[in-house]
């Protein structure tokens, strides 16, 4: 496995997502849905939004589109930002799920620079990738380029010190307790400067 390994397992973990594409959205269900979530009636769910029961009622049934001002007006009244009007629900989205790794249980994907253990491996569909991680590596000399993905990524340090490196910024030494977010797609690198391997802790958004 190459060194570039952060982003094959973002890669790992997408492929056991659902890659299904979302049918267009139905404004008018949208807005019933909502409103039915809140146990409104038309004449409750339109004074909260200040338009006439009518109005919301063509909305509703697809009679009518609304105005940008109209839209405003439902999203304050429902009390959700404009862009969640138009973000279809999850289908199959599972309420209260959980999963506990424990200590040495995650699985193990190791490079020549660093050993990987994912955690939380047995839940599908995850918005983040978490892994605890052992790094082997001791100068940049050892990476064969920058690593990149896509996302957000998040360090937090374990045990030991290490050396962040980033395209853009200065080179910054961390230390237990120590943590940086930053943007994936930007080129980094970690390598430890403490004389045992240091552990850290990386979560990585998979938007």
């Amino acid at each position: 496995m190459s060194t570039q390994d952060p982003k094959s397992l973002i890669r790992i973990a997408r492929d056991a997502g659902d890659h299904s594409e979302l049918e267009p959205l139905d404004l008018g269900a949208r807005v019933r849905e909502l409103r039915k979530a809140r146990n409104w009636t038309l004449e409750q769910a339109a004074s909260q939004a200040g338009l006439a029961r009518s109005t919301l009622s063509k909305i509703e049934n697809g009679q009518m589109s609304p105005t940008y001002d109209a839209l405003k007006k439902l999203a304050i009244g429902l009390e959700i930002s404009v862009p969640q009007l138009f973000t279809p629900p999850q289908r199959d989205q599972v309420i209260g799920r959980m999963a506990v790794t424990r200590m040495g249980e995650g699985a193990a994907h190791a490079t020549t620079t660093y050993e990987h253990e994912l955690l939380a491996e047995t839940l599908t569909k995850k918005q983040m990738l978490p892994y605890r991680a052992r790094v082997r590596s001791r100068s940049m000399d050892e990476f064969e380029g920058w690593v990149r993905h896509d996302g957000e990524e998040f360090m937090y340090v374990l045990t030991g010190v290490v050396r962040l490196y980033t395209e853009f910024y200065e080179p910054v030494e961390m230390r237990r307790g120590d943590s940086a977010y930053y943007d994936g797609s930007m080129g980094h690198n970690v390598i430890s400067v403490s004389d045992e391997d240091a552990t850290i802790l990386w979560v990585t958004s998979l938007s």
